[in-house]
């Protein structure tokens, strides 16, 4: 159980963080590719998570950057939502960081009322997203789908 110091802080983010370096860093060491694309997506202006339903947010324990996540109109259909770019620092694992980013950047969602789809990659993101309520699908460059409370 972390105490109250050790408490999560999620909240949306519209200039990249300071501490993007190290969430770079440790992404390229274990293969993850994600931090990088999401910073030259940034610079070049390609994508600043700005429209209708999009958001970027940024968890920190102790103010330190404990992960980033966040949701982009689905590249396939620009009627859904596409969950993006989520990373979670190894030293700040499994103490629900993931969870409650995803869970802030799905209250988000809420409103738009949309379908909002992602591309896992990996066994842990596997076990992962279907426990927030992600569904597996048969759709391109696309595993799983949340549609909300049924």
């Amino acid at each position: 159980m972390m105490g109250d110091r050790d408490a999560v802080v999620v909240r949306q983010i519209v200039e990249l963080p300071d501490q993007l370096d190290q969430l770079l860093l440790e992404a390229e060491a274990e293969g993850f590719e994600m931090i990088s694309v999401l910073q030259d997506e940034w610079r070049s202006g390609a994508n600043r998570f700005e429209r209708p339903g999009e958001i970027l947010a940024l968890a920190t324990i102790d103010g330190e950057v404990a992960g980033i996540g966040g949701t982009t109109q689905d590249f396939m259909d620009s009627g859904w939502l596409r969950m993006r770019r989520f990373y979670v620092r190894p030293a700040y694992r499994r103490l629900g960081v993931g969870r409650q980013i995803a869970l802030f950047v799905l209250e988000h969602a809420k409103a738009f009322d949309r379908p909002i789809v992602l591309y896992t990659a990996g066994p842990e993101a596997e076990a992962f997203w279907p426990t927030i309520g992600f569904i597996p699908i048969e759709r391109d460059n696309t595993t799983h789908i949340f549609r909300g409370k049924q």
